[in-house]
């Protein structure tokens, strides 16, 4: 009993065993109750079933961000909240390029949980290794802060000036690396992501990816794309190894089960990526101002990233009040 109170007890990054063990049987358990209890079988994902689930691991997140404000203080509840709405204001950018990857590749609605829950289990391993390295570098050479703030301020104003060029998923690299380098069948087969069937040339049984793996492989990599700009940002508002991971890993998250409900709508949050570049242009500042107007509070870092944002989508449903969707899901 000693030697497992020791354990619990165990500094891990910052934080207690126990408070990162406490995370991960909260995220195992929804994550069990999403494919096991919920999604056992395949099914399309309707509107109103996608804002329910989204709802329910939103309110965990929230629930989450209580306890470590009553915990860990209003420092670090402020900063948490403040990473979960820079995490989830980016990731909503994310769902449009997720949208065009399953049309590209004619993945149908049925199979698309599948793809983004297999994806879910992906992006929190690299998450880990992503924050753990930035948690290491910051820790031991302080002026990483100041590259993270030159790369968010140069990001932003890159978002800003492409925002009216969507990427074009169908001729990217990746997808003609993939093709290049795997048998892929022409269509999908099933739920699954590999199957046997007979080479053309051989005859011989042999295995295929099906564009369902493809699928997997692209929405990983956009993650780790996107994630690239996400993380020094949460870092530039907290070094807490703890707060980054927890924050990004809840908005992630609660993002995908909203997928099916954003996706039919998402050309409503077009100006929506120009607040999200104000937000990487403010962060970035701040960062890079730091000798010059000190450490800014983080319930002002907090105010002005849900103004920006809100802004952002007040602005989106004005300007497109009427319109039509402008991209179909297979």
């Amino acid at each position: 009993m000693d030697t497992l109170l020791q354990f619990l007890l165990t500094d891990f990054l910052g934080k207690p065993a126990w408070v990162w063990l406490l995370f991960i049987g909260i995220v195992i358990t929804l994550l069990a109750l999403d494919l096991g209890l919920l999604h056992k079988d395949d099914h399309e994902i309707g509107v109103k079933e996608s804002l329910l689930l989204s709802s329910g691991y939103i309110s965990m997140a929230l629930l989450f961000g209580g306890w470590v404000w009553w915990y860990m203080g209003a420092q670090s509840g402020t900063e948490y909240f403040t990473g979960f709405l820079i995490e989830k204001s980016l990731s909503m950018d994310n769902v449009f390029v997720i949208a065009l990857i399953f049309s590209a590749l004619s993945i149908p609605r049925l199979y698309q949980h599948r793809v983004l829950f297999w994806g879910v289990l992906g992006v929190i391993v690299l998450r880990a290794l992503m924050i753990g390295l930035g948690a290491v570098l910051v820790s031991q050479f302080s002026w990483v802060l100041y590259v993270f703030g030159a790369f968010l301020l140069v990001t932003g104003i890159k978002m800003w000036v492409t925002a009216e060029h969507p990427p074009d998923m169908a001729n990217s690299a990746l997808l003609k690396f993939l093709r290049r380098h795997m048998r892929i069948t022409p269509e999908v087969q099933g739920n699954a992501f590999f199957v046997t069937q007979p080479d053309p040339v051989s005859g011989k049984p042999v295995r295929w990816a099906t564009p369902l793996f493809v699928a997997l492989c692209m929405v990983e990599l956009i993650d780790l794309v996107f994630a690239v700009d996400s993380v020094p940002a949460i870092f530039a508002i907290t070094s807490d190894p703890f707060i980054v991971y927890t924050s990004n890993i809840f908005a992630i998250l609660g993002l995908r089960a909203l997928y099916f409900a954003l996706a039919a709508m998402v050309h409503r949050f077009h100006y929506l990526k120009y607040a999200l570049a104000l937000v990487l242009v403010f962060i970035g500042s701040k960062i890079l101002l730091l000798d010059v107007i000190g450490k800014m509070p983080a319930v002002v870092s907090l105010g002005v990233t849900f103004g920006l944002i809100a802004g952002g989508v007040i602005v989106s449903l004005w300007k497109t009040r009427g319109q039509q969707p402008v991209l179909e899901q297979s």
